[in-house]
């Protein structure tokens, strides 16, 4: 299963931008789909998460200002991102993990990470 993230760009503080994540591959299932970020020097962090069922997790920093949101039908995850902050410039990786399916049977689990996306905020 591969993902696909697009979206990122350069924003002043303040603005929005809106991440997007697509699946693709042969039979699968999602089950949780995450974004996570990773700043210049910095290790990766997890931002949002969200599962099948809508339930959603986010970090304390992005809590008020993030939304994170996917179409099941699309196997798409989003992340809209509000009142950028300077601190928010990193690159965004997007994350899923799930089921491979062959013949009505769940195969193999899998977790894939997408190619990254740029997020840069400036003054």
């Amino acid at each position: 299963v591969q993902l696909q993230a697009s979206g990122g760009g350069l924003v002043q503080a303040g603005g929005s931008l809106r991440l997007s994540c697509a699946a693709s591959g042969s039979s699968f299932s999602l089950n949780v789909m995450a974004w996570h970020r990773q700043a210049p020097g910095k290790e990766r962090v997890k931002v949002a998460d969200i599962n099948s069922g809508g339930v959603t997790n986010y970090a304390d920093s992005v809590k008020t200002r993030f939304t994170i949101s996917r179409d099941n039908a699309e196997n798409t995850v989003y992340l809209e991102m509000n009142n950028l902050k300077l601190e928010d410039t990193a690159v965004y990786y997007c994350e899923a993990d799930g089921w491979e399916w062959e013949s009505g049977l769940a195969t193999s689990a899998f977790r894939s990470w997408g190619q990254g996306t740029l997020v840069t905020v400036s003054s």
